[in-house]
């Protein structure tokens, strides 16, 4: 709740506006109607301030909110925002679950518009989704299988080069930062790199983990450069339009559905949350992350399938309206071996596993 309020204030009502149950009319009730929010807003009151901590090299970091991806807009927080953009020359601000929701969700909620954006790409992420690739213990594929299979070079590609267009379908120019690894291949980056120029993209390989800032410089110049450039920053959708007309130029636009596809209770749903005003917020497409489809085994950028909405849910006091596409979870989940299967205790009763 606090990631997408501006103030306490509005934290106080957007509260408020939590529908916890309905009338025997139909009609919402929410948190205010019980006299509840103002409780409720005590509670959270210090919930909304952000931490200040910083970097090796001393630089100001605000940690802030980080809602889970799946069912929510997957950002940092708004209040953290406000007060990085007025503490230096720029603000670099994470968009978790993809553009799309940090445009048509925070922006719309902040007023602050960017002006450049990095897509982070990895050899190991694009090899994923060509289909094609399997990477195994972080081993890459040989340049020299590469140079056998010249087609293979840029096998994957077609989702970067989705979300290139992703960025600037909404004015903003974007910049392909190549989060390099110790296993990658020099000609991996290149052909990486050949992917975003050909889209007319800046590109930087950034080898920060190690070195630090210095590792950055290439790709923080390419952001300088790109935020020079004449911005043109537009939303999706217009708040008028209704919940349809906001959910299928995200699945079509943004994520290359061909149609979107609802069952009889989510139409009913979406009919049930307009009546009650709340068509005027925004969407949140909730779908798999493991694929820019709604379905988990198609890679790449594919094209031509039907995004199946299944159910309709509110976050009315959050503020936004978020579709259930397909078969997913909405609850957070574990890799396939998390962290936790290696920790322990010892014969001595030592605490094993965390390093």
């Amino acid at each position: 709740m606090p990631a997408l309020a501006t103030s306490l204030r509005d934290l106080r009502e957007r509260l408020g506006r939590i529908v916890i149950g309905s009338s025997l009319a139909g009609e919402p009730i929410t948190a205010e109607d019980p006299g509840a929010a103002g409780a409720m807003t005590v509670i959270m009151r210090e919930a909304i301030k952000p931490d200040l901590m910083q970097t090796l090299e001393n630089t100001p970091v605000l940690v802030h909110a980080g809602p889970f991806g799946n069912i929510a807009h997957g950002n940092s927080s708004v209040v953290a925002d406000l007060i990085g953009i007025r503490g230096g020359d720029f603000l670099v601000t994470e968009a978790g679950f993809g553009d799309e929701r940090f445009f048509n969700i925070k922006c719309r909620t902040s007023g602050l518009r960017p002006d450049a954006a990095v897509l982070v790409a990895t050899v190991r992420a694009l090899k994923v989704h060509s289909g094609r690739h399997v990477v195994v213990a972080g081993n890459p594929l040989p340049p020299e299988l590469l140079e056998e299979n010249p087609d293979d070079r840029h096998a994957g590609a077609d989702n970067l080069r989705k979300q290139i267009e992703n960025v600037r379908l909404h004015g903003v120019s974007p910049v392909v930062a190549i989060n390099a690894f110790p296993t990658d291949y020099d000609s991996e980056h290149a052909a990486i790199r050949e992917v975003a120029e050909e889209m007319g993209a800046r590109v930087a390989v950034c080898n920060h983990f190690s070195p630090g800032g210095k590792g950055a410089v290439e790709l923080a110049e390419a952001v300088a450069a790109a935020a020079e450039e004449p911005a043109d920053f537009r939303l999706l959708y217009p708040d008028e339009a209704n919940l349809r007309e906001k959910i299928e130029p995200s699945a079509t636009k943004v994520y290359g559905a061909q149609a979107v596809e609802y069952d009889l209770t989510p139409s009913r749903q979406l009919d049930s949350y307009e009546k009650n005003g709340y068509g005027k917020l925004p969407v949140c497409i909730a779908k798999t992350h493991l694929s820019i489809s709604s379905d988990p085994s198609l890679k790449g950028a594919p094209t031509g399938w039907v995004l199946p909405v299944r159910e309709v849910r509110a976050s009315v006091g959050a503020g936004f309206i978020y579709p259930i596409c397909g078969d997913m979870r909405t609850m957070p989940g574990l890799s396939a071996h998390p962290a936790a299967e290696g920790i322990d205790i010892d014969e001595r009763g030592e605490i094993v596993g965390l390093s």
